[in-house]
């Protein structure tokens, strides 16, 4: 196995994951991410399908990143935030070229955080954080276990403090999480690890 001074560079993407509460949880988080986030960050917020979200509009007004909804074959930025769009499932490749699948439903709901978690474990390996905010029901808990598998980095809000604990518990309860911190210190965090501190 390769030791991870020969990893390719630092961390390269951040994948989020909420759902219940997620609005107020991504607002919290993306807004203390600051303007210069030297990666790219996907998001899976579980949406009502049938209405089209104004969940791009909210957060912009939250943050200083761009934030927009996710297009399929778009390639992805860094400083950027990107939303999957209502009722369909959000994939990234090894290029960071974005995929919009309207596959069967995973867990009950799609998006699925576990899809987008996978894909990143595949395409960025070692390189990949994934976070786990508020939310109920357990999706995202498989892709944290994949992306622990891969080397990435996994990130949960701390069940006791999310507004919802259903999400983020379930994560926990894998034992493939690095850190499990409150809402407000998970962006820190993130900045500490996407920020390359190599000379």
């Amino acid at each position: 196995m390769r030791s991870q001074e020969h990893t390719p560079g630092p961390f390269a993407i951040v994948a989020v994951a909420s759902s219940a509460g997620g609005i107020q949880g991504l607002g919290s988080l993306l807004g203390a991410l600051g303007p210069d986030l030297p990666v790219p960050v996907l998001v899976v917020q579980h949406l009502d399908p049938r209405h089209r979200t104004l969940l791009a509009e909210v957060l912009s007004r939250r943050t200083e990143l761009t934030v927009k909804l996710a297009e399929d074959q778009e390639h992805v930025v860094p400083g950027t935030v990107y939303l999957a769009p209502p009722d369909r499932h959000l994939l990234v490749g090894p290029e960071g070229i974005l995929t919009l699948s309207n596959s069967k439903l995973v867990h009950f709901v799609r998006p699925s955080a576990d899809l987008l978690f996978e894909s990143v474990a595949g395409a960025y390996g070692p390189r990949a954080i994934a976070c786990v905010i508020t939310g109920t029901g357990v999706d995202g808990a498989m892709g944290v276990e994949a992306v622990k598998s891969r080397g990435g980095t996994v990130i949960v809000e701390d069940p006791q403090s999310a507004q919802f604990a259903g999400m983020p518990g379930a994560a926990v309860d894998t034992g493939a999480v690095d850190f499990v911190l409150r809402i407000e210190e998970i962006a820190a965090a993130v900045r500490g690890l996407v920020e390359d501190k190599r000379q």
